[in-house]
């Protein structure tokens, strides 16, 4: 774990730790792989979780200046379980987690992989030991008496007789960070879940799969309600299918689901139990001129993240950012081209998969900035108001230069707010799907295989 010593300027994204394998072994196992990163409300707390199942807690160092997080707890979180009606192996890999609010001392989070989901209560747990008992009195007393005590030397404590019984006495020894799992949702999804999020009435949450949407009460387990149901009868038929879904941060009724056509669904569960008509549709029209054997697959949002306040709605495909205004359903006020540099190499994407990648997305904590990830471990933030993108690039080259990603990894020739990249040698093993904005400030953390990174603008 290193620091950034560089004097950079105070608004200038500055490399700031690393949590992972900092050697250039090359030998990491797939279960190593992060799979999802969340800050939770108040920035002090950030979650991994990986392909193993294991989830990973850091807690702000509050004795040190600036950014700078440390180890909290870590703990197995989900097994790879076997599907005997469907013969299908279940993988342990951790899809999505995300924070409860805060109510007490303790944490809470929900964790899920393809099928199951648990929400898990992380606490401080004290040790007691026995610090007084008889034997301590024995010996204290050079002894035990022998013989039969009277009754009532210990029932009425006659002075100037020592009682021979003590009750033991428990003294606090040690603390350590405990995870229970309180609660296991189970047996509610056909398909795999992509999606969970929670209710800002912080009593419900949704998960999502491939065709359903279910509502849950965080505390019932054994049941759920199915409020979007997009399965046809006949699965010929079938066209499309569910990508991610959130829940509006202000208004409790609100909530999105967006579609591998490139749509995004505002729904109201005020309107009818089941969602299926959705209140608003947001969806740009192709320019024929520009369709292709791969316009579907491009089109598929991977990602859709509200602003914080719930007037903007950021969407993700494979080669641009959307940001769209609630109000507003035909055009996105703000195409982001990310991938553009791609569209001659569609082709070779679609032959070794890289097509398929999905790239989350998220606002920063006051809606002015946007990020997204790339390839060769690149990774974009975007200035929502202006045309200006910085570039940066989570390399373990940052613990020996202690530089900036974006210094040395910026794009070779690309102007701000160009969407270009340099492509010449790109690994497209190298990818940055998973990163998460801390709600309060200029500090991101990203997942890059089975390293975290942390940038910042907070001095140190």
């Amino acid at each position: 774990m290193e620091a950034d010593a560089s004097g950079s300027p105070s608004n200038a994204w500055r490399f700031a730790q690393c949590f992972g394998d900092k050697g250039e072994v090359e030998d990491i196992t797939e279960a190593d792989i992060i799979s999802t990163v969340e800050f939770d409300h108040t920035g002090d707390y950030l979650a991994t979780g990986d392909k193993g199942g294991r989830v990973v807690l850091f807690e702000r160092n509050e004795s040190k200046k600036g950014c700078e997080y440390k180890f909290y707890t870590e703990f197995q979180s989900h097994e790879p379980e076997f599907d005997y009606l469907k013969s299908l192996e279940i993988e342990e890999k951790i899809n999505r987690i995300k924070w409860c609010k805060r109510q007490n001392s303790a944490h809470f989070l929900l964790s899920t992989n393809d099928k199951t989901i648990k929400l898990w209560k992380v606490f401080d747990k004290t040790i007691k030991l026995v610090s007084d008992n008889n034997l301590s009195t024995a010996a204290a007393d050079g002894g035990f008496r022998s013989g039969p005590v009277p009754p009532s030397n210990l029932s009425t404590g006659v002075p100037g007789v020592q009682p021979s019984l003590r009750l033991p006495r428990l003294q606090q020894h040690d603390s350590i960070v405990a995870a229970v799992p309180r609660k296991v949702y189970a047996n509610a999804h056909a398909y795999h879940i992509n999606s969970i999020s929670i209710n800002s009435d912080q009593e419900t949450y949704i998960s999502a799969d491939d065709l359903r949407i279910n509502l849950w009460n965080l505390n019932i387990s054994d049941q759920s309600f199915n409020i979007v149901d997009i399965k046809p009868t006949n699965m010929e038929e079938l066209t499309e299918v569910i990508t991610a879904a959130e829940f509006h941060p202000i208004h409790c009724n609100l909530f999105m689901y967006s579609s591998s056509k490139g749509t995004i669904k505002l729904a109201d569960m005020r309107e009818s139990a089941l969602c299926d008509s959705h209140a608003k549709q947001f969806e740009e029209e192709e320019d024929p001129t520009n369709k292709s054997f791969f316009s579907e697959i491009i089109s598929s949002i991977s990602d859709v993240k509200f602003s914080k306040d719930g007037r903007f709605i950021l969407s993700r495909d494979y080669l641009t950012l959307k940001i769209w205004d609630v109000k507003m359903e035909n055009k996105p006020v703000k195409t982001i081209n990310i991938h553009d540099h791609l569209r001659g190499k569609l082709c070779d994407l679609y032959e070794n998969d890289c097509i398929f990648d999905k790239f989350e997305c998220t606002f920063s904590g006051d809606g002015a900035s946007v990020l997204t990830g790339s390839y060769h471990n690149y990774f974009r933030i975007y200035d929502v108001e202006t045309t200006n993108d910085i570039v940066l690039q989570a390399d373990k080259s940052a613990f020996k230069a202690k530089k900036v990603g974006g210094v040395k990894g910026g794009p070779k020739g690309g102007k701000p707010g160009s969407g270009g990249m340099d492509t010449t040698g790109t690994d497209f093993n190298k990818k940055i799907l998973h990163g998460s904005w801390h709600p309060k400030e200029n500090t991101i953390a990203i997942a890059a295989t089975n390293n975290l990174f942390l940038y910042s603008t907070q001095s140190s």
